[in-house]
Formats: C-alpha cells, structure tokens, sequence
C-alpha cells in the first residue's frame, strides 16, 4: 500500500471508491445492515484498513451506538480517518499497523473492505486468524474486496472490465489503464472459491456472498 504515503494520493483518496468499485456507497449501507443483523445496539466495531475513514464514517452514523477500533499499515491514511470521521473521531480509536496492532476484543462485529486485495495468500489467512480471534463467538464479518476468476484468458477479462467501468466513471483511459497494470503486477486477486475457502478454513461459518460490482466481491460470515 505505498501508494498512500504520496499526500497526493491520500489527498485524492476519497474521489477513487466511488469511481472504480461499482455500488460503492451502497456497499457501505449493505455492509452497515449486515453488521447490525447481529451487532447489538453498544457494539465494538473493528474495521481493519480504516485508513480514509469512509466505512467508519458510514457506520458511526448509522448507528450512534457503536464505537470502533479501526487499523491502517498507513499513517497519512489515518489521518485522512481522523479527518473524516470529523465530529465522531471521538467514537473511534486508530492504531498504526496491521492486524496484531488491533486489541484482542472480544468484538461484536468486525469489517474488512478493500484491503484484503493487498495482502498475499498465507498473510492473509493469518489476517482472517487473527479477526476470527478477535471476535465473539457468533459475531459477524464483512469483507470485499477484488476477488475474480484467475485462469488466464479469464483474469484478462476481468482486467479489461475493470478498465472499462473507470473510463466509464470519468477516468482517463491512460489513467485507467496504468491502474489496470497495477491492480494485474500488484495486486493479490483470487477466485471467489478461494476467497470462501479461506474463510472457513479460518474458522468462520456461515460465509455468504452478498454483493458483486464487476470484479469486486463482498462476504457476510461469522465467528
């Protein structure tokens, strides 16, 4: 995620969700729902990748309840979180660094949302460990994040849509075009298979798909 130590880049973070994941704000309002099926109405929340606060934003007003603990590897980012949670900051405490950086909970529900796409496949099932550590039995997890087939001729296709929805969105085909690069040499993409897989193989149940936009993929699943 060195992207976001650029200033630039943190300054223009919040204009890239809505433009290149389809639904972006409604995956937030479906996220929000889902968590509150089980959170109750005084839930601790924890929101791995909370850098840019967008998620925490949405959830906090929402619910007026709930209080956060959210991690970012990125500094700049939680800043940019702390800026945009504005008056519910107090509500949420930030903690720079990855998944061990987080309390050890227990959580009433914990959200992950386009971060996993960064992190390699055996970090990453210690990642989903470690939030299912955290977590109360029962508890729920939401996750999106790229997730498509990866055969070749397949994985290009996806790429290519990728591109496509962006140019669609506003962004310059160069622009979009270099982001596809990066999102191709850069990026940890796997099938939705294995996405589910990994879940259960790291402890959660009932993992249920409930949202795709093109090559993003989100899933409800419980400790």
């Amino acid at each position: 995620m060195d992207a976001y130590a650029d200033p630039a880049a943190v300054t223009r973070y919040a204009e890239g969700p809505p433009r290149l994941v389809p639904g972006f704000v409604d995956l937030q309002r479906m996220c929000t729902q889902l968590l509150a099926e089980s959170a109750p109405a005084q839930a601790r929340v924890l929101v791995l990748g909370a850098g840019g606060g967008l998620e925490l934003r949405a959830f906090a007003t929402a619910h007026p309840g709930w209080r956060f603990d959210g991690v970012d590897p990125s500094a700049p980012m939680l800043a940019l979180a702390a800026q945009t949670l504005g008056d519910l900051a107090g509500r949420a405490t930030l903690h720079h660094g990855y998944i061990d950086s987080a309390p050890q909970g227990p959580f009433d529900a914990a959200a992950c949302l386009l971060t996993l796409h960064f992190v390699a496949a055996p970090a990453r099932m210690a990642t989903l460990q470690a939030l299912h550590q955290r977590l109360r039995p029962g508890a729920p997890l939401v996750l999106a994040h790229m997730s498509f087939d990866q055969a070749a001729e397949s994985r290009e296709r996806w790429l290519a849509r990728y591109a496509a929805f962006a140019v669609s969105s506003g962004i310059a085909p160069a622009q979009a075009a270099n982001g596809r690069a990066a999102v191709a040499d850069h990026l940890h993409v796997l099938s939705p298979a294995q996405d589910e897989a990994m879940l259960r193989d790291a402890g959660f149940a009932r993992v249920e798909p409930f949202y795709q936009g093109l090559c993003f993929r989100g899933w409800l699943a419980h400790a």
